[in-house]
Formats: C-alpha cells, sequence, structure tokens
C-alpha cells in the first residue's frame, strides 16, 4: 500500500467499522481494529491499561506482548495513524475520527442554539450507532454514553423547532429520539406537545396511549402525571383509556 500522509486518514466506527486512506476502504486485522478502535474512542492511554483493557483474560505479560505486537503491526502497515509514545498510545492528532466529529457538532448545537441545524443531520443523529455488533464491555459503556449524547441532542432539536413555531420538524426530531429510546419519556413528551403544536390532538393522543400502553407492558409503571395531564383534556374526544392515565 503506498505510504499515506497523515492527513489522508478517516476513521468511522458509527454506523460500522471502517478505516479508509483517502478514499480508500483498507482491510484491518480484527485485533488491530480493537486498539484502533479503543484509543480512537479514548484519546491518549497508558500502555498497561491498554493491554489490560483488550486482554482482560490474559496475563500481564501475555497482554503487554499482545500490545506490541498489535502495535508493531499497525504501525507498519498504516503509518502516520498510531502515535506510540514510551509509555502511552494515541491516534495522530490529524486522524479524523467521526465520533470526535460528531461530539464537536453536539457541542456546537449547545454553544450556539440561535444557529439552524440542517434537517439532514437530524437523520444522522438517528442512525449513529457506535460499533453495532460489539460487546466488550469498554464498548457496551462508550455505546451507552454515545447513545445519551444523540437523544439528548434530539430532544434538543425538537425544543428549538417548537420555540421556532416548526412542529413537523420538532415531530420528526422526537420521533427520532422515540425510535432510538421507546421508553424515554422526555422524547415522548416532546412529540406529544409537538403534535398538539401542530393542532393533531388525535395524534398527540394516540402516541400517548402508545407509550402508556409499553410502558406498562414493559415495566409496570404508567406516565407521569406532567404527561398524562397534557392530553387529559382531549380523552372524551379520542378514546384514551382511563387506564391509561
Amino acid at each position: 500500500m503506498t505510504v499515506a500522509l497523515a492527513q489522508d486518514w478517516h476513521l468511522s466506527l458509527l454506523g460500522a467499522w471502517r478505516l479508509r486512506c483517502g478514499s480508500t476502504t483498507v482491510p484491518v486485522a480484527t485485533r488491530e481494529q480493537r486498539l484502533i478502535a479503543c484509543v480512537g474512542l479514548l484519546g491518549c492511554r497508558h500502555r498497561s491499561f491498554l493491554a489490560g483493557l483488550l486482554w482482560p483474560r490474559s496475563s500481564e505479560t501475555q497482554a503487554a506482548g499482545n500490545l506490541r505486537t498489535t502495535v508493531w503491526c499497525i504501525s507498519h502497515a498504516f503509518p502516520h495513524l498510531l502515535l506510540a509514545g514510551p509509555d502511552t498510545l494515541e491516534l495522530d492528532d490529524s486522524v479524523r475520527v467521526d465520533v470526535a466529529a460528531l461530539q464537536r457538532h453536539v457541542a456546537r448545537m449547545y454553544a450556539q442554539p440561535e444557529v439552524r441545524i440542517p434537517d439532514a443531520y437530524m437523520d444522522h443523529l438517528s442512525r449513529a450507532e457506535l460499533l453495532p455488533g460489539w460487546y466488550e464491555d469498554w464498548v457496551i459503556f462508550e455505546q451507552e454514553r454515545i447513545r445519551q449524547m444523540r437523544l439528548s441532542a434530539l430532544e434538543l432539536m425538537a425544543r428549538q423547532h417548537l420555540a421556532a413555531g416548526e412542529p413537523g420538524r420538532a415531530v420528526i426530531a422526537a420521533l427520532s429520539a422515540v425510535s432510538i429510546e421507546p421508553l424515554r419519556e422526555s422524547a415522548h413528551l416532546l412529540l406529544v406537545q409537538a403534535h398538539l403544536a401542530g393542532g393533531n390532538r388525535a395524534a398527540a393522543v394516540r402516541a400517548y396511549t402508545m407509550f402508556a400502553s409499553r410502558l406498562e407492558s414493559e415495566l409496570g409503571v404508567q406516565p407521569s402525571n406532567q404527561l398524562s395531564d397534557i392530553v387529559a383534556a382531549f380523552r372524551p374526544h379520542c378514546g384514551l383509556a382511563p387506564g391509561l392515565r
């Protein structure tokens, strides 16, 4: 493979693991994928920490040896990707990582709420699942952290659209959040509020009824009074069952 310049590397961890050199996707062995993903997500870490994290069932000596071999393979196959210090490992500063880009974009959303967010980014947030199919403990923790960040960002978008008098876009943002976490009441609250803001009372009560039924079925609890009271006035007109209060 042609030696890559540092700025040519792009690591994708959302949706699926992929490493690109320029526009070309390069094959990477599973062991190397794990280490690259780990430093791509966690940043600079001590070698002993990474060895224990990636090879938890191996002895300290075996884990350190596995790490050395993996670092050697990455350094020789993918120049300028990994920055290997005497005691630490990290990706080169110029490597573009899609998770880092997502985090920066969400941070800007909170720092500059007046800036309009492109509708296409809503779809990106709804689909940006971190490393699906990876089940190591450290990955699961990061998956949940990114999922909560996506949910909060989508709810922020829904609130912004409601404040701007755009109930249709607010409905889409709230539905995107609901699709990620069907039992998240704050997302359903925004969905009901968005339907009502658009004058769709039946849709609001239908959304509430479906949420209340699922909540009762899966967790044995009912929606909060805050959510229930919003639709209580429309029960006689939309057929909301009294037991779903």
